[in-house]
């Protein structure tokens, strides 16, 4: 079958790129208002653009009458932390999907800690085994958009922070101590699975 996007609902544009776009890695973004109220979200429209430097770019939605949240803040800041997600901080990145009042912060609603950055001012999670501090460098909202459409946030990573659990010789990662999870099509998520390796000629 055939669909033509201009066509269809945003509901069903929705479901079929996410779920044939799988799996999605979650960045799991904390941020800071100008009035200093700490924010944390989840994003499966993310990922890494570039090591050279060091480059990730996560897609945030708006809506008619207002941004989210974590889109204000980093417009208006210029920088945010990806936190990466872990099996045994599903619950609580799911708690901080929810919609709350903008004078609460997330770090509260889910029960996880907020640490300082070390370049930055948005915290980082103290739950989570890899965080990266970005500073903002690019956004473009996209063009001709229906529903509100996303912003597209590309950041320069300025600080590393790797949990020694998980780091293996030569700055390698071990899979099995970092235990990512990723977003599928609706409450869908998946683990890593089994890992084979194809060698490239």
């Amino acid at each position: 079958m055939e669909f033509n996007p201009d066509e269809l609902d945003q509901k069903a544009i929705y479901k079929l790129l996410t779920g044939a776009i799988i799996p999605r890695p979650i960045g799991w973004i904390s941020s800071i208002s100008e009035d200093g109220i700490l924010n944390l979200a989840p994003f499966s429209f993310f990922n890494a653009v570039g090591d050279d430097p060091p480059h990730v770019m996560f897609s945030a939605s708006g809506s008619p009458n207002a941004n989210r949240d974590t889109l204000s803040n980093v417009l208006a800041t210029k920088q945010f932390v990806v936190n990466m997600v872990t099996e045994e901080l599903v619950e609580q990145m799911n708690m901080t999907a929810q919609s709350i009042p903008s004078l609460e912060s997330e770090f509260d609603h889910a029960g996880v800690t907020p640490i300082a950055s070390v370049k930055i001012k948005p915290p980082r999670v103290k739950e989570c085994l890899i965080s990266m501090e970005c500073e903002l460098v690019h956004h473009y909202t996209l063009e001709n958009n229906r529903f509100g459409g996303q912003t597209i946030m590309v950041g320069k990573v300025v600080m590393f922070h790797f949990h020694e659990s998980v780091l293996l010789d030569d700055y390698k990662i071990n899979m099995e101590k970092y235990s990512p999870i990723s977003r599928l099509a609706g409450s869908g998520y998946s683990k890593l699975g089994e890992i084979f390796s194809v060698k490239r000629n």
